[in-house]
């Protein structure tokens, strides 16, 4: 997983300039602290939630790679389909199919496991007596891996919204199973994704980003469920972390630092990410007035990086996001999104 490139925390001692930063108050020229995102290594009190979701993080790749090589089955589908009698053809669909669905299961699992560790993430990074911003300052490991989470999700959305091949595998997995329920016939399959699972997998694949919703529900639902939590600790927490992300991408001395070139996109990823979190939990969201993201800069940064590179960013800022169209939303905001 690619890293975001942040100079060390100068001095624990110089918390009240860090908090300018973090909350993106006064940007002057000079030295600015920063997270220190690359080197962060977890704190005996971080040591319990870091280990449960790096064994998570872990996977994560493996996944992307998974995806990335998803060829799907559609030329065996296609004349299945046409020679409906030729049972030949009909099993070697099946057995091309089958193998592509456990793994369509295992992606779909893999969304719960990240779910239960936003959570975890979630709760460390607003739990009280600290504010947002401190919590970001204590525990920059688990910071470090919020972003990560987000990179991943955006990653495995973007390459899921260029693959059609998943939907037209798992249809026609699908059809073929009532197909033989109807005739009273149980396949082996069944025993791997039964109805109820395959239920649930058909509602995650047909969102148009399924990662995204599933940590924009995770989010929604941690809120909802800590009743004594007021809700800006959580969407502090957000805005903060899409400020960072914002300031470290349009300031040259700090892009000038980065020693990988994935790293601008790692920032891009986890900004974008943070915005749509922000905008699914903010009872207004992240286009309005009072909002506490920079909406015009952040869209600004985007655009003004090669197209290729960030038209599947824009396009999560606009169908991903609940309020891009509320009235409160300027149309100079609108605009910059079309």
């Amino acid at each position: 997983m690619t890293h975001m490139l942040l100079p060390s925390l100068c001095s624990r001692g110089i918390m009240g300039n860090l908090l300018k930063l973090l909350a993106c108050t006064e940007l002057e020229h000079g030295p600015i602290v920063f997270l220190d995102f690359e080197h962060a290594q977890p704190t005996e009190a971080e040591t319990a939630v870091y280990n449960q979701v790096s064994a998570v993080l872990e996977e994560a790749h493996g996944i992307l790679a998974e995806l990335q090589s998803y060829n799907g089955a559609g030329q065996e589908i296609r004349e299945a389909i046409q020679n409906p009698n030729d049972l030949q053809l009909q099993e070697k669909a099946w057995n091309a199919v089958c193998p592509l669905v456990a793994k369509l299961k295992r992606f779909y699992e893999f969304s719960l496991r990240l779910e239960n560790a936003l959570r975890s993430l979630l709760e460390a990074l607003t739990s009280p007596p600290y504010a947002p911003m401190q919590h970001l300052e204590r525990e920059q490991a688990l910071a470090k891996q919020f972003a990560e989470i987000l990179h991943f999700t955006l990653s495995f959305d973007e390459l899921k919204m260029t693959n059609p091949a998943i939907q037209n595998d798992f249809s026609y997995y699908r059809r073929t199973i009532s197909r033989n329920r109807l005739n009273n016939q149980q396949l082996e399959a069944e025993n791997e994704v039964n109805n109820e699972m395959a239920n649930r997998m058909s509602l995650f694949y047909a969102e148009a980003t399924p990662m995204l919703k599933t940590l924009s529900n995770a989010t929604t639902k941690f809120v909802s469920e800590n009743k004594t939590l007021p809700i800006e600790d959580t969407t502090d927490c957000l805005s903060t972390m899409a400020c960072v992300c914002r300031v470290m991408l349009e300031t040259p001395e700090y892009r000038c630092r980065f020693t990988n070139t994935d790293t601008m996109l790692f920032c891009m990823r986890v900004m974008v990410g943070v915005i749509i979190l922000y905008d699914h939990v903010h009872p207004v969201g992240a286009f309005a007035k009072t909002s506490k993201i920079d909406m015009k800069g952040c869209i600004k940064v985007l655009k003004e990086q090669p197209s290729n590179s960030v038209e599947g960013l824009l396009n999560a800022l606009r169908y991903t996001t609940r309020h891009l169209n509320d009235d409160s939303t300027s149309k100079q905001i609108r605009a910059l999104l079309q």
